[in-house]
């Protein structure tokens, strides 16, 4: 199916270009005027060409960078400093390249006349949405310093909770592939000089003994096939995971894992928490807030019942009669129903998010200290075993020698 590219201006009035895939250029108009666009442009997009350019170095721009950057603009905001004059000093000394190449395009964009939010748009693989519609909220009611330190609690918020899950999912990972690669450095170097050994003195080996050997040849005459097949796995995982569908169904087994589908949920609801009460605070409208809510919550699962939840309350419905009760814990429904009858949605979204980065930090650190003992019993057993295989002949060398 043709792919086309466009530039429209969406139902909050932001500029948006992104791909769309239709039979023909009149599908890809209607369906874009389904969805709410406006002043649509449509070209038929190119085909992918190898580029030249070596990005492989070119650092992304992460959480951390942004916190920093908010922080350093909105004090000098706050002291006083134009906002072109503030983008060029934060160019020049900004740690991450490639924010600070994107700053000095942004304030030749300001210093032409286009207002911040305006020009930060240009760059989204820079700055994410969430930020670009804070900031044009604050430009508009006035209080950009002010916007800039809450985006810059929040993304400090942010990067703690993100650091929590990576290191409750890839510590027990790593721990795997390290005696994974134990194990095959066992068999592929040390198991074969040992056979050599027994096969000079001849009988019978134990059974655990030969049976080590019998995989020792195994993945010595197939080390090959296991290599390629193992990145074979690894290529046809990101292939799957690159498509929605296949992240849909990951991040369904994620919920759904054992100890670690909980603090992915708790992840989940503490950042979807945060960035609508950030939003909200921040004068977005709350129809864009959820729109944004959704995408930052780490996981589709939830990010399609917060759309649900999105279209319930353009309906009318409230938010908390519009969250799924069968994703969205009871006391997250609880604590928005009193945010929306005391006016206060917000705050209590706050508190939520507050509860639920420290059951995660709780969490986290259950698992790691009880994780860590039953994952170093299982790298001791297996080489345990390996070593009782290994020796157990010797103990036996006279009906071995004939």
């Amino acid at each position: 199916m043709p792919k086309f590219k466009y530039v429209a201006r969406d139902k909050y009035g932001v500029v948006r270009e992104d791909v769309i895939y239709a039979p023909d250029a009149g599908a890809a108009q209607m369906e874009l005027e389904k969805r709410g666009f406006e002043e649509i442009k449509l070209q038929i997009a190119p085909a992918k060409q190898i580029s030249l350019e070596i990005n492989i170095f070119k650092p992304k721009v992460k959480e951390k960078d942004l916190a920093l950057f908010t922080r350093q603009l909105g004090a000098m905001i706050n002291a006083g400093v134009g906002i072109a004059e503030s983008l060029e000093i934060l160019s020049e000394q900004m740690p991450n390249k490639t924010l600070a190449d994107t700053l000095k395009k942004v304030k030749e964009d300001v210093v032409a006349g286009m207002s911040l939010s305006k020009a930060m748009a240009k760059h989204p693989k820079v700055f994410p949405e969430f930020l670009v519609n804070l900031i044009e909220a604050a430009e508009e009611s006035g209080n950009l310093d002010v916007i800039l330190q809450r985006a810059t609690n929040y993304y400090e918020k942010i990067a703690a909770i993100k650091r929590k899950i990576v290191s409750a999912s890839w510590y027990p990972a790593m721990v795997v592939v390290i005696a994974t690669v134990i194990v095959l450095g066992i068999l592929t170097f040390i198991v074969p000089t040992f056979a050599n050994l027994y096969a000079s003195m001849g009988g019978q080996l134990p059974f655990l003994t030969q049976l080590l050997i019998d995989a020792s040849n195994l993945v010595k005459s197939n080390i090959l096939y296991i290599i390629i097949g193992l990145i074979g796995l690894v290529i046809l995982n990101k292939f799957i995971y690159s498509t929605r569908a296949g992240k849909e169904g990951y991040h369904r087994i994620f919920l759904h894992l054992p100890i670690l589908g909980n603090i992915f949920l708790k992840g989940a609801i503490a950042k979807f928490s945060r960035t609508l009460a950030t939003l909200i605070t921040g004068g977005v409208p709350i129809m864009r807030s959820l729109e944004i809510s959704s995408s930052v919550a780490g996981n589709v699962i939830i990010e399609k019942a917060v759309l649900e939840a999105k279209d319930k309350v353009e309906k009318g419905q409230e938010i908390y009669k519009s969250l799924d009760p069968k994703i969205f814990p009871p006391i997250l429904i609880a604590m928005v129903r009193v945010g929306e009858d005391t006016g206060r949605l917000d705050e209590m979204l706050d508190t939520i998010a507050n509860f639920f980065e420290d059951e995660v930090d709780r969490a986290v650190e259950g698992l790691i200290s009880t994780i860590e003992p039953l994952l170093m019993v299982f790298i001791g057993s297996i080489v345990g075993v390996i070593l009782i295989a290994l020796y157990l002949p010797i103990f036996k060398m006279g009906e071995l020698i004939k």
